[in-house]
């Protein structure tokens, strides 16, 4: 069974992420939605809220799982059973990242990842953005899942 994770801090859990996460369903046979708890931020959106908006939204499917865990992604990737980890690149400066992330992790634990590009109708949509746009006071219902 090819179980990939897609993992990050989701605050809050986009339509951009939901993009990925649909795409990333085509490619694997189950999918783990990993919400990282970074004790350090300031969370805009509760942990718990965050998950059970992603568990409603995929209540249907069998094959999302949804954890919480704290520390590095590809240790909580043997208790899972997967092998990949599953990202979402925006632009060139994501992908740097995501290229440097993704070598350090396979030489670490020879855990691949998987980059998807993001749709052009999502490229512009972040979590930071969500947020910042949220304190404004501006509605972000239509931006989030």
């Amino acid at each position: 069974m090819r179980i990939g994770v897609f993992a990050g801090s989701f605050d809050p859990f986009t339509i951009g992420h939901k993009a990925i996460l649909d795409r990333s369903l085509g490619l694997f046979d189950k999918v783990i939605v990993a919400f990282g708890i970074n004790r350090a931020k300031k969370e805009y959106m509760p942990l718990e809220e965050r998950m059970e908006r992603v568990r409603r939204a995929y209540s249907d499917d069998a094959r999302v799982g949804v954890v919480s865990y704290e520390g590095l992604t590809i240790d909580l990737m043997s208790s899972v059973g997967a092998h990949y980890i599953i990202r979402g690149v925006r632009n060139p400066m994501d992908f740097e990242y995501e290229r440097n992330m993704a070598d350090i992790n396979r030489k670490l634990s020879g855990v691949e990842t998987v980059l998807l590009v993001s749709d052009i109708e999502f490229s512009h949509v972040s979590s930071s953005l969500v947020r910042e746009l949220a304190s404004f006071g501006k509605n972000i219902e239509n931006l989030i899942i």
